[in-house]
């Protein structure tokens, strides 16, 4: 019989970390030990640098150790692209336009006075001008992934310093394809013509995106409305999968990064009613694929080496993060931070960046790069991403002891920057009950969001402006996206009565303190309501009888007083004896 071991490459190494974060997740999470540590660490030990060594003298390590990087290495990148994709999603083309002056004006000075005091150290050290400007550039960027995971689980994305910081990161992302022209023309030695290379190649860009946004904006809702009037969760996942691959595959086919493309299509579909569920479907899929990521770079890193060298290697990792904190803290406090924040924000993106494994790459193939230096660029950055957990926890108490000490406070980005919504309405349903009240709720300028199951509905309602966005609320994460936990009220105006009692008992496991209102069709499904959690029940046969009722006693030449005190009468024991 014909072996088989060819048929799924990869599959023991993929097995092995599939059993392994089934593992470590849970375990991080009870120790409330960083993630991104915990999968850094793992890839050292399991590493073909780690226990693999080891291997020759007890065989049976090897089933636990990966001898292989490259299928993590491949995973791990699709972990970025989506990481990118969700970052789009995110943001908004009006965001981004409001976010400009951050975006273009802050992350430009942060990457070249960046490469411009690293690339001169590397001179110092008797670099050559060319590889001195690589090496500059490459580590003025950071870990996008890293960073974005950090500001994710502080909730500092939606304050100053988390637009700030991700701002800068945008820069950064785009700037990863002029990078490696520039490593391709210093390579061949045309300096004379960079200039006007580099031109080509902005204009190129500027076009690919503009035409990819355009069309995309034109074919993605229409497919997505298609897809969501199916309810077939694989194949909307199918089409996710399609919309963030495809796009990467169109950027990478024209000389972009395929990161930038995968931001693309998040930023296309922020646009839609469709964001929110998009975000919960590929949210576990995303964390997986980032552990992957990291425990990858933990793969490449040679204690070997670091022991070989012990003295420069951690001064490179530290001076690495001193000068990138101090240009990043300068950067920030011009363009309004506070003191502490921007040192905050400076140890924070102190660390490499994925694009380094990259660029050096290239930047070796391209003969730029020496082998032993490629191997000790990839040990420093590989090492301050390791750092960069608890060298942020250590920025992050300096920025608080600062804004103490000197009683300062961080200004915001800009008046008109998007803010989290806290104290708003979330109207589950959007029929005829969910959109009178939101008409009351606007007319009184209280915030709401509503969230609606009904495809058709949704997009023929959120191109008005309306804040209405396809989703299932039965999946609380959903709610997680619109901040519920911050939320004045959760209103239920849903038809169906079995999806109104299974929202109620989802909402009621993730947010038990928000105040739950529902629409009920009858008193049974009201009493089953207020079993599942819900604050206040409204029958609506109940409603409408009583109305009804009122009208047939004032026909009958009843009082209006009369007929009124029987009707409140009425109404006011049939409440008290469903909010029993």
């Amino acid at each position: 019989m014909p072996e088989q071991h060819n048929v799924l490459p990869y599959l023991r190494e993929t097995l092995l970390f599939l059993a392994l974060a089934g593992i470590l997740i849970p375990l991080l999470q009870r120790y409330r030990v960083n993630q991104i540590l915990g999968f850094l660490a793992l890839g050292v030990i399991i590493g073909p640098f780690g226990m693999w060594l080891w291997v020759g003298q007890l065989p049976w390590l090897s089933n636990f150790t990966f001898m292989r990087v490259e299928g993590a290495i491949a995973l791990g990148e699709l972990g970025v692209l989506f990481l990118m994709f969700t970052i789009g999603l995110e943001l908004s083309a009006e965001r981004l336009w409001i976010l400009r002056r951050w975006v273009f004006g802050a992350g430009t000075a942060q990457v070249l006075l960046s490469a411009v005091v690293i690339g001169g150290v590397a001179t110092l050290f008797g670099n050559a001008i060319q590889t001195a400007v690589i090496l500059g550039l490459v580590l003025s960027l950071s870990s996008t992934a890293i960073v974005i995971q950090l500001l994710n689980e502080r909730h500092l994305l939606d304050q100053p310093l988390g637009q700030a910081s991700f701002s800068i990161l945008m820069l950064q992302d785009l700037a990863v394809v002029p990078i490696l022209i520039l490593a391709g023309v210093l390579a061949k030695g045309e300096t004379a013509q960079l200039l006007p290379l580099l031109g080509l190649v902005l204009l190129k860009s500027v076009a690919a995106i503009l035409l990819i946004f355009v069309l995309g904006r034109r074919v993605i809702r229409p497919l997505f409305k298609a897809v969501a009037r199916q309810h077939q969760p694989a194949t909307f996942m199918a089409l996710i999968l399609l919309c963030t691959l495809g796009i990467a595959g169109l950027t990478s086919y024209a000389g972009l990064s395929m990161a930038l493309g995968a931001f693309l299509a998040g930023l296309l579909l922020a646009e839609t009613e469709f964001r929110h569920e998009v975000e919960v479907t590929i949210e576990p899929f995303k964390s997986l694929l980032l552990g992957l990521f990291f425990m990858s770079v933990g793969m490449q890193t040679d204690l070997r080496a670091i022991l070989a060298t012990p003295i420069w290697i951690p001064l490179s990792v530290l001076g690495l993060f001193a000068i990138k904190a101090a240009v990043t803290s300068v950067v920030l406090k011009v363009g309004g931070l506070s003191w502490g924040r921007s040192l905050e924000a400076g140890l924070l993106m102190g660390q490499g960046g994925e694009f380094a494994f990259i660029v050096t790459g290239y930047a070796m193939a391209n003969q730029l790069f020496s082998p032993a230096l490629a191997q000790f660029l990839l040990l420093v950055v590989g090492l301050s991403m390791f750092a960069t957990p608890m060298i942020s926890r250590g920025g992050h108490l300096l920025g608080n002891w600062w804004e103490r000490t000197h009683q300062s406070t961080a200004t915001s980005l800009d008046d008109t920057s998007p803010i989290l919504l806290q104290g708003h309405v979330i109207i589950v349903g959007f029929g005829r009950i969910g959109q009178m009240l939101a008409k009351i709720l606007a007319s009184q300028g209280v915030r709401y969001v509503a969230i609606e199951i009904n495809m058709n509905l949704t997009t023929r309602r959120h191109p008005l402006g309306e804040p209405v966005y396809y989703g299932d609320v039965s999946r609380p994460e959903l709610l997680h996206r619109v901040n519920a936990s911050e939320a004045g009220a959760i209103v239920l105006t849903m038809d169906h009565a079995d999806a109104a009692l299974h929202a109620a008992l989802a909402i009621r496991r993730e947010f038990n303190t928000v105040p739950l209102f529902a629409r009920a069709r009858d008193e049974h499904h009201a009493h089953a309501l207020r079993e599942a959690g819900a604050n206040f029940v409204m029958p609506e046969a109940l409603e409408a009888g009583l109305q009804l009722s009122g009208f047939v006693l004032q026909t009958l030449g009843i009082a209006d007083e009369m007929a009124a005190a029987a009707i409140r009468f009425e109404r006011d024991a049939r409440i008290a004896a469903i909010q029993r």
